[in-house]
């Protein structure tokens, strides 16, 4: 397993697919520049769109995507890993996806991963979402091979579900993925703390990228697009919400090295919980 460069793009997307994949081409161009091999991008780096019919009017089949083809072409021409954190695509049935999706260094696809967990949320703020309402979550945790490392698959919200990251862990996943668009109030209470401790419970590296700012459509994101080491270190930062890229070495060895330390992924037990109704039988994570 040999040491590689991971970069994560931290982006403001737009409400136009097409201006995006601009600002989408200049940030992987920089990152492949800094060396960096394995590339990320935030969740929804098509666009952000909060209307809803406009929103339906923009996006389209993954064959037809303006950010799909440009990160298949970038992929193949800088011979890079190009993960694409999540764009919205239209499925064959009507319904949207929130969907990530990794391009190979000679463009092919590697694999897809649609956003399992849906924000819907309501913030003291008075910010209400509801992810649901537009789009299909997914159903499959996805595992997948770069650089002689595994990835992990995960959006945003997703996040806040740590069985996701377990069961990933479980499967060999040493790098872990969380491109996202956090508002900027749970971004600001929750972000790093969440980030490190998925690093920390699970022995991995996190790479995640950010949408960060005020976009086009009226919301806000916190960006602090962020990479964390196996030992819960922040070893790359963003520590703004403007666009940027912001690069750290990756060395799978060291993701073995902290499991060996602590070795909570061998360690875990089966449990009931002793409690009112039926007990559930959860698979235990140790502290």
């Amino acid at each position: 397993m040999g040491v590689f460069k991971a970069a994560a793009i931290q982006m403001r997307s737009g409400e136009s697919p097409e201006r995006n994949a601009v600002d989408l081409e200049r940030l992987v161009r920089e990152a492949a520049g800094q060396g960096a091999t394995y590339i990320q991008t935030p969740e929804m780096t098509g666009a952000l769109i909060r209307d809803r019919q406009a929103r339906a009017a923009s996006f389209t089949s993954e064959d037809k995507d303006v950010v799909v083809s440009t990160a298949r072409r970038l992929a193949k021409e800088l011979g890079v890993f190009l993960h694409i954190g999540s764009t919205a695509i239209a499925r064959a049935d009507g319904k949207l996806a929130n969907r990530a999706l990794l391009f190979g260094p000679d463009g092919a696809t590697l694999a897809t991963y649609d956003k399992i967990h849906m924000f819907d949320v309501d913030l003291d703020n008075g910010e209400s979402w509801r992810e649901s309402s537009a789009y299909e979550p997914g159903t499959e945790a996805v595992v997948a091979e770069i650089e002689g490392a595994k990835l992990g698959f995960a959006v945003c919200y997703d996040l806040r579900f740590p069985q996701l990251f377990r069961a990933e862990a479980l499967a060999g996943a040493d790098l872990l993925s969380v491109p996202a668009a956090f508002t900027r109030q749970t971004g600001e209470a929750h972000w790093h703390v969440l980030l490190r401790a998925r690093a920390i419970e699970n022995g991995a590296y996190v790479v995640a990228a950010a949408q960060g700012g005020l976009h086009e459509d009226g919301r806000e994101t916190y960006g602090h697009s962020l990479i964390v080491d196996p030992w819960g270190r922040i070893i790359a930062e963003a520590a703004h919400d403007d666009p940027a890229v912001i690069v750290a070495e990756i060395d799978p060895a060291q993701s073995l090295a902290a499991r060996k330390k602590i070795p909570n992924l061998k360690n875990a037990r089966d449990f009931a919980v002793n409690g009112s109704g039926e007990a559930p039988r959860l698979r235990g994570a140790a502290s």
